[in-house]
């Protein structure tokens, strides 16, 4: 654990890549087999799951230091982090003999299986018999929040370089729903068919948002798409399996049975493309996909209200061939053969769309909303598929955000190092002479802005709920969100997906406000009914 908790300090302690990536190698180069799988598990959000509520947590964190719980919760406010407050506060009071990470990973994925009192004990032994360090290290892993400020992409190159295994090659290896509990680090990392595992998807290509179209050269040197407002995702055909990923690594084959059907004895392929929610003719609301997504048993009911399709626009693999490396434009050509001899109902090609000039692509572009889509892919039309976010040759060209001006009324301080500082807000808008409630939102401030509300906050508290504090409405800033729907759960009867703070206005006064009616004619334009 030690080992673990040194390499966390120094990865939190440094901003630069190959400082971080250093470190990484240091701890691969020096510990078993079992605590690199363990740390490479972790850096990849694969942790066991929580063991208890954060509630008992902090109870009986309050209890082992003596405190009122009252005293605990304005702490833990203070400070930001439930893992840093437990250990300031709970103190050491013997030494528990150094053991790997491998170990406590194990106890910690086993505790799901035991009484909750067997659970508290654990844990209490274990904050007793550690060191303020590990023990915040300690309660990371134990409270399902882990984040080591390390990408992907700096683990896959630590590994790398590590290895002498292609950095392409060990982000593949790394796909998947592995953990450390099927799998060991010679078969995950070393072994050249490591998983043998026909499940396993490739990783995604992702773009970069498009800055200034003129350094892209000529319109005609590009394939234009549609930006589909849905799931990311691969469908995998192999042998006589089908398996339905998303991009956030999740095997989703069972929730979207309409693309995961009718393969039996189709050849071998995979496909990335978009998943989202399409009658016969068209595209529907992003908000009916999300009706899906948590669902693990589809009924019949919400396969008629929220019908799925797959929009296919990259082939990936055919017949066992990876095809990655052949020109966009020749996938391209390859996939439309494809989906025409499988002739799957709820398989589509996304329509290739190419213009002459700039002009006309924002044309189309500015049209996209009204097709439920995003705005324009921009695509190399000679662009190889690669891994993980490149530069260069794909461009996601999206459209300007909704926009909403509202009064903030409430705030709350933030967590880390945003601890001391307000700077999580509830937004109104007005109907009539009242203000609703509508959103919250804590991103889209510099950090002066950010002391600057602080400031405000302290000054023009009217009343304290716990954390929250009601404040003199007078400050209004500009909401920007990429899409509106009808909502039961919130009093103003909408809900923004995406919503964040776009400008502080302060050339307006809070009567100059938007209104209820103006959000709802959003919703009437834009949303989903």
């Amino acid at each position: 654990m030690r080992a673990f908790t040194e390499l966390f300090i120094t990865l939190d302690q440094t901003t630069k890549t190959n400082a971080k990536i250093d470190a990484l190698i240091r701890y691969f180069e020096n510990n078993s087999d079992e605590d690199k799988l363990w740390c490479i598990a972790l850096l990849s959000d694969k942790r066991p799951p929580r063991p208890l509520n954060t509630n008992v947590l902090r109870t009986i964190a309050a209890h082992e230091a003596g405190i009122d719980s009252w005293l605990f919760e304005e702490t833990y406010h203070v400070v930001g982090d439930l893992s840093e407050t437990i250990s300031l506060l709970v103190n050491q009071k013997y030494e528990l003999p150094e053991r790997p990470l491998s170990e406590w990973m194990r106890e910690i994925a086993g505790l799901k299986k035991r009484e909750e009192q067997e659970r508290i004990d654990y844990i209490t032994h274990a904050w007793r018999g550690l060191d303020k360090e590990s023990k915040f290290i300690f309660n990371k892993l134990i409270g399902g929040g882990f984040r080591m400020g390390v990408s992907g992409q700096i683990v896959i190159k630590a590994l790398a370089k590590f290895s002498g295994i292609p950095a392409e090659s060990i982000a593949h290896k790394l796909m998947g729903n592995w953990t450390p509990e099927n799998i060991s680090f010679q078969d995950l990392i070393l072994n050249e068919n490591s998983k043998n595992n026909d499940a396993i998807p490739y990783p995604f290509y992702l773009a970069y948002p498009v800055e200034d179209l003129t350094e892209l050269g000529n319109a005609t040197d590009w394939i234009f798409e549609r930006k589909w407002d849905g799931i990311r995702g691969q469908i995998i055909k192999r042998g006589d399996a089908v398996f339905v990923w998303s991009r956030g690594e999740d095997l989703v084959t069972d929730r979207f049975p309409e693309i995961n059907q009718g393969f039996l004895k189709a050849r071998d392929f995979v496909l990335d493309g978009e998943i989202l929610c399409h009658d016969q003719s068209s595209p529907l609301p992003f908000a009916l996909l999300q009706t899906r997504i948590g669902r693990k048993n589809v009924g019949k009911s919400t396969l008629l209200k929220a019908p799925v399709k797959f929009i296919a626009y990259d082939l990936l693999e055919m017949d066992g061939q990876d095809m990655r490396e052949l020109p966009l434009i020749e996938r391209k050509i390859k996939l439309t053969a494809l989906l025409a001899e499988l002739n799957h109902p709820n398989l589509i090609f996304s329509p290739i769309l190419e213009f002459d000039n700039w002009q006309d692509a924002a044309t189309i572009r500015a049209k996209a909303r009204e097709e439920f889509c995003e705005g324009l892919m921009i695509k190399h039309k000679h662009s190889t598929y690669k891994v993980g976010r490149k530069r260069g040759e794909w461009w996601k060209w999206k459209l300007d955000a909704l926009t909403i001006d509202a009064v903030m009324i409430y705030a709350m301080r933030g967590h880390g190092r945003r601890a001391n500082l307000f700077t999580d807000f509830t937004f109104a808008v007005w109907q009539e002479d009242k203000l609703v409630p509508f959103t919250k939102a804590y991103s889209g401030l510099t950090d002066a802005e950010m002391k600057e509300v602080d400031a405000f906050v302290k000054k023009n508290t009217i009343d304290k709920f716990g954390p929250v504090r009601s404040v003199t409405p007078e400050l209004v800033f500009e909401i920007a969100f990429e899409g509106i729907q009808k909502s039961s759960r919130h009093k103003s009867g909408i809900a923004l997906r995406f919503p964040r703070i776009h400008r502080w206005r302060k050339d307006k006064p809070p009567q100059q406000a938007n209104s209820l009616q103006d959000l709802l004619d959003l919703l009437h334009k834009y949303g989903a009914q």
